[in-house]
């Protein structure tokens, strides 16, 4: 696949309070993807590429990233989150369904910062992020899948959907630490 712009790294759904009703399906996985999204943070932040934070709001509308980040660190899984804390170089993006890009400025601030390659990272594999990757694809956007750096609930969906994303979908699923920004 050929990369027309930067590459971003964008976290899907990880600044999590882990109070939800899929919690204990989903806490076994992001246990074994979070020091592997800390590796892609870390690298991602020396080479100065843009790091995007994309979360759900959990249904609470008037807050803003900080409270979120308030609400996750004092959540169940607090040891989940902090490794993961944006920096004061980081962007997020609060999302309202699966998707990163439905009805957020994610679109506006890519072609602001000149993204045209995306390493989506994050959970849950089989929902948030198949539903992200689709529309990353509709937008010609270049995709990368680190397959260790996403979380799910259901095994069996989680490949079939990574096989989808990148049969179907164009993306490059590899393993996180052949990745490159």
């Amino acid at each position: 696949m050929e990369c027309t712009g930067r590459t971003a790294l964008i976290v899907i759904d990880m600044i999590n309070n882990y109070r939800h009703e899929e919690a204990e399906q989903v806490l076994p996985d992001v246990e074994r993807t979070v020091p592997v999204i800390a590796r892609l943070l870390e690298a991602a932040r020396a080479q100065d590429a843009p790091v995007i934070y994309a979360n759900d709001n959990f249904g609470e509308w008037r807050s803003h990233h900080g409270e979120i980040v308030e609400m996750a660190t004092a959540g169940a899984r607090p040891d989940l989150v902090e490794p993961l804390l944006p920096d004061e170089n980081s962007l997020f993006v609060v999302k309202a369904r699966h998707s990163i890009f439905y009805e957020t400025p994610l679109p506006s601030l890519l072609r602001q910062l000149g993204v045209g390659h995306l390493v989506l990272c994050g959970q849950v594999t089989e929902q948030c992020m198949l539903y992200s990757v689709l529309d990353a694809h509709i937008r010609h956007l270049d995709l990368t899948i680190p397959e260790d750096g996403v979380a799910h609930i259901h095994e069996d969906l989680a490949r079939a959907g990574l096989r989808m994303m990148e049969r179907n979908m164009g993306a490059d699923v590899r393993r996180a630490e052949s990745v490159a920004f």
